[in-house]
């Protein structure tokens, strides 16, 4: 399988790759061991990273935490379960002709389905073809058994959802994995719309990890903050 060659210039910025040594690459390597020491007694294997509305830089932020993940040398699935409006082959310059509808409708496996990046130990699930009915394929007993097979193949699984005030996919999804991080954009995302989101997550007995505040420029370069759980 053919490693894809990322482009000079994208829409979203792997900040990860690009500048491996930038403060705000630093702040994705915290995140990472944040969540690590968090797993201490429970393993978080399966995360979902939301947002409560569009464009609050949720899909920036799980792009470049599975990098950081990828560059520690465990083995990371980065799925695209956004089947409204799938962006992750945009970011990874890969093309999206099939990808988890496929793997879900047993049209092909997850082996054949996932692609190659440039980053070592990364591969990438694409959305596949956008379906009529993306809430009742996440979450049907198909969803659930790829996530069990992706575990065994995968050290990590990062899924990248909808927002989750817009649809319910992600609600749907955090029963079904090991834990969720809600990204909050700083200067335009709601308190009662954070709220709102967090309570979304939790009603669904998901596991909340944490959030993080995105787009927030501090005066010691600090770009992502992560909070633990209930904050």
């Amino acid at each position: 399988m053919a490693k894809k060659k990322r482009p000079i210039t994208l829409e979203r910025q792997l900040i990860t790759i690009d500048s491996p040594r930038s403060p705000i690459t630093e702040q994705y390597r915290t995140l990472r061991t944040n969540i690590e020491f968090s797993s201490v007694d429970q393993e978080y294997k399966t995360i979902l990273v939301t947002s409560s509305s569009p464009a609050e830089g949720k899909s920036t932020t799980v792009a470049n935490l599975a990098v950081t993940f990828a560059q520690q040398g465990k083995r990371v699935l980065l799925v695209d379960t956004d089947l409204r409006k799938p962006t992750v082959h945009y970011t990874f310059n890969l093309k999206n002709v099939r990808g988890l509808t496929n793997v879900l409708t047993k049209q092909t496996t997850l082996t054949d389905a996932a692609q190659a990046t440039e980053v070592e130990h990364l591969s990438i699930l694409t959305s596949g073809p956008i379906p009529p009915n993306p809430a009742e394929l996440l979450g049907s007993a198909s969803m659930s058994q790829f996530i069990e097979l992706a575990k065994t193949q995968f050290d990590v699984v990062l899924f990248d959802t909808p927002p989750i005030l817009a649809v319910a996919d992600a609600q749907i999804l955090a029963n079904k994995v090991d834990g969720s991080i809600l990204v909050i954009s700083s200067g335009g995302t709601e308190q009662d719309a954070a709220r709102k989101a967090k309570d979304l997550l939790e009603s669904a007995k998901g596991k909340v990890l944490g959030a993080v505040l995105n787009k927030k420029k501090a005066k010691d370069s600090q770009y992502y903050y992560y909070y633990g759980d209930n904050n």
